[in-house]
């Protein structure tokens, strides 16, 4: 009977030791479970981190590539709207020269060469005015800046300051663009 007592006593000490076993792994268990809560919790903080930033990269993305096709677009209609402006730089001075031709006809011409002049310069004209292309022939105007170019000034008491006196040049503008400006003499009182 004493072997089957020292036999249940092993057997209850390797029971009782098993189940401290159990029991440290069973206290040991919630620290483990909050751990890994943790770092579960900082990866989706992370990952919802990482979706956030991919979102702003993305809405920044269209955002630039928006305005990339607005700068084209404008562009665009900018080069077509000024494309012939080196053109007309190239052909102004033949129109002043047209404009000198009938301005400075001798006596002894006759009326059918300034008239056929005067006819060129005519279709010359309307030929700019069909792509947009405006004289800027500044009588009785101020003086602004951006169209007119002062060339020289004078007093006349009869008119105002900054009134334009007389036009030397005509001055030219494509679609309210000015090319050239008007050469002209102000007042200055």
């Amino acid at each position: 009977m004493a072997k089957k007592q020292k036999a249940k006593d092993k057997t209850d000490l390797k029971d009782e030791s098993i189940d401290n076993d159990i029991v440290l792994d069973e206290e040991e268990s919630p620290e483990l479970d909050i751990d890994s809560s943790l770092e579960e919790a900082n990866e989706i903080q992370t990952a919802e981190d990482q979706i956030k930033d991919l979102e702003e990269a993305l809405l920044r993305s269209r955002a630039e590539l928006d305005n990339a096709f607005k700068r084209n677009t404008s562009d665009i209609e900018k080069a077509h709207k000024y494309g012939v402006e080196r053109l007309l730089n190239e052909l102004l001075p033949v129109v002043d020269n047209l404009e000198h031709a009938l301005n400075n006809f001798s006596k002894d011409s006759t009326t059918e060469d300034k008239e056929g002049v005067e006819l060129t310069l005519k279709s010359f004209e309307s030929a700019l005015d069909k792509f947009g292309i405006r004289p800027i022939y500044p009588v009785n105007e101020h003086f602004d800046p951006i169209k007119h170019e002062a060339v020289m000034t004078s007093q006349d008491p009869k008119k105002e300051n900054n009134e334009i006196e007389n036009i030397f040049q005509r001055g030219w503008e494509l679609h309210d663009r000015v090319v050239r400006p008007a050469r002209v003499s102000v007042i200055k009182n």
